[in-house]
């Protein structure tokens, strides 16, 4: 996950002698050279000199372009859209657009948007964000279009009327065209509207490192590791609904090997007590590493018997669990074999039964 470099320097830094050190991508070179051909004092004075392979003296300086937000301001000469009308929009859902207000942004700080999306944010948000220095998204036609499509899920009045209504959507399109930035648009305006919503912004991280091994049961690779961790982001910012949300299904939960500690001896299923919550289940497979895999499985089964609030499973990166993963399994002394994602129990619980993926 990108992060957003808080403290960053808008100076110049003379750097004398040789070749300048290696530009990052946010970085920017200036070349400056003293009318006279000879070293500033300035240079002189700190003990750094550059000269030119042709012998005129040159100052090698490199800047860091800043990519911290800036803060919010207002300027009426710039709020001009299409059509004159404003470019900005002031509000703090995405539910009030009509697509009459298509193309406009809308600009929430950082702070509001990791607080929605506690999970993370994408990695090409982040980048836009440090590219433009400001946390704005524009409202775009295919975002509204998805929006509403779920919104007639949840209102039998418009289901009724509207017969293309979908319940599992793919997002197709050429990288970097602004998929993952209207899911976590969706994210947003599905949790302000009271919606549980399951959000993995990073999915590739579902089939990439961590422990494994082989369920013997299942015959399935567990990953108790990454399990772990989809049950505490999880938990980020539907906390306080989990806990009103009674478990429905009470069977024996499986358990598997421990992160690093193998088998739990004497046991090798877990109950959840009569009225447990979700919250209570969560945290089992929080506090068990034995039971994260056999949680998470269980989670899924629970969250699709829940009626009282609207459930959102949204899934970036969803197409590398159609390929190979970067585990293998010993063949032979000499062999190995790259492991599949849909051999993952926990990337084949989810496939084809997603309500939204990327």
């Amino acid at each position: 996950l990108a992060s957003l470099l808080l403290a960053s320097r808008s100076y110049a830094k003379a750097k004398g002698g040789g070749k300048p050190a290696a530009s990052t991508s946010n970085r920017g070179k200036v070349r400056v050279k003293d009318p006279k051909g000879v070293a500033s004092e300035d240079a002189s004075a700190s003990g750094e000199s550059a000269a030119s392979a042709g012998g005129a003296d040159e100052i090698d300086a490199e800047f860091e372009m800043p990519t911290d937000p800036l803060p919010p301001t207002y300027d009426p000469a710039l709020d001009v859209g299409p059509g004159g009308r404003p470019l900005f929009a002031f509000t703090d859902t995405f539910a009030s657009f009509s697509h009459r207000g298509v193309n406009a942004y809308v600009d929430f700080t950082l702070d509001e948007w990791k607080a929605m999306l506690p999970e993370g944010l994408p990695a090409g948000m982040m980048k836009e964000f440090q590219d433009t220095r400001r946390c704005a998204v524009m409202v775009r036609e295919s975002f509204l279009d998805l929006r509403d499509n779920f919104r007639r899920i949840v209102d039998p009045a418009i289901t009724a009327k509207r017969k293309d209504t979908k319940r599992q959507i793919i997002l197709d399109g050429p990288r970097s065209c602004g998929k993952s930035i209207a899911l976590a648009m969706l994210v947003h305006w599905a949790r302000t509207e009271g919606w549980l919503v399951f959000y993995v912004p990073q999915g590739k991280d579902w089939t990439h490192g961590g422990f494994f091994y082989r369920n013997t049961y299942s015959d399935l690779f567990d990953t108790p590791v990454l399990a772990g961790k989809v049950l505490q982001d999880f938990l980020k910012y539907n906390e306080t609904r989990l806990q009103q949300l009674p478990c429905q299904i009470f069977e024996p939960i499986p358990l598997g090997e421990g992160t690093g500690v193998g088998m739990m001896k004497g046991a090798d299923t877990v109950e959840m007590p009569e009225g447990s919550t979700l919250y209570d289940l969560i945290q089992t497979g929080i506090t068990h590493s034995h039971a994260a895999v056999g949680v998470v499985v269980r989670l899924r089964k629970e969250l699709s018997l829940v009626k009282d609030v609207p459930v959102l499973f949204a899934i970036d990166q969803y197409n590398s669990w159609f390929t190979f993963t970067e585990y293998q399994e010993p063949v032979t002394v000499r062999s190995c074999r790259s492991i599949h994602a849909k051999e993952l129990t926990t990337v084949s619980m989810l496939i084809g039964q997603c309500f939204i993926m990327i």
